[in-house]
């Protein structure tokens, strides 16, 4: 696509200045402090209408690799799947897995298991819910948040609640920044960043050059800012109390405050 068809073209890297200054160098994205007030969207997870089942998703590969119909991913002497069956999520941007599944909550997850939402003293992440885990693998017939992007229905609902919520509703003025981590980790030395309103937002889930949603969106204004951390299953929203409040609030978003 030509960069002037782009409705998200490239902006100049200074302006994430404010940000480096208040959060750091942005290697897993620049995390706002409450401005003023903030909250947690967590990423979506599901679970299969047959339930979690007993079967592990090491267990699953591990069998697959006994029998032949899977083989090891090694790249310089390490498993690479390793990670991601002790997890059972993957990396990035994520769907619905459709028919025969549906979404868990994370109240619904830790009702069922007494495990607290997020344990005390962390963010939301793979450290969530123990018990649930077998050998640190999660079941099978759970597929647990994505890691480091936000899934395509909870960025979907979260745009059209930030457009709710101004200053200019679709035609809020905002800024894209993606961490080195998100673009193949080649690049440290120069920010990425993107231009455009939250109208077009929506496309940049689509972008064919990035495997996941942004690490940061903000209002050009600076009254919100959101950021999505590269080792993390939430997305933590900063910005005015009528924001936040509208973010806890919601039927379809599945937000929390973190100490």
């Amino acid at each position: 696509m030509p960069e002037d068809a782009n409705p998200w073209p490239l902006a100049p890297s200074g302006t994430t200045d404010w940000l480096r200054e208040r959060c750091g160098d942005g290697l897993t994205g620049f995390m706002p402090p409450a401005m003023p007030d903030a909250a947690w969207v967590l990423n979506a997870m599901y679970e299969h209408e047959r339930g979690p089942g007993e079967t592990s998703y090491d267990e699953y590969r591990q069998a697959r690799l006994a029998d032949g119909t899977a083989r090891p991913r090694v790249i310089g002497g390490v498993d690479i799947e390793t990670g991601s069956v002790a997890t059972g999520g993957g990396l990035g941007r994520a769907e619905h897995p459709g028919a025969g599944w549906r979404r868990l909550r994370w109240a619904e997850l830790a009702q069922r298991t007494g495990d607290p939402v997020v344990p005390e003293g962390l963010l939301p992440s793979y450290r969530c819910f123990p018990s649930v885990r077998k050998a640190g693998s999660w079941p099978l017939g759970i597929i647990p948040p994505a890691e480091g992007s936000l899934d395509r229905e909870t960025w979907t609902r979260l745009i059209g609640i930030l457009a709710e919520h101004g200053p200019a509703g679709p035609n809020t003025r905002c800024l894209a920044y993606y961490s080195p981590l998100t673009l193949g980790a080649t690049d440290f030395e120069h920010r990425h960043v993107r231009a455009g309103t939250l109208g077009d937002a929506e496309s940049l889930y689509d972008d064919s050059e990035v495997g996941f949603s942004p690490s940061n969106l903000w209002a050009e204004d600076r009254s919100w800012c959101l950021c999505t951390d590269y080792d993390l299953w939430a997305t933590k929203v900063a910005g005015p109390p009528s924001l936040v409040g509208a973010l806890l609030s919601d039927a379809e978003i599945e937000a929390l405050r973190v100490p």
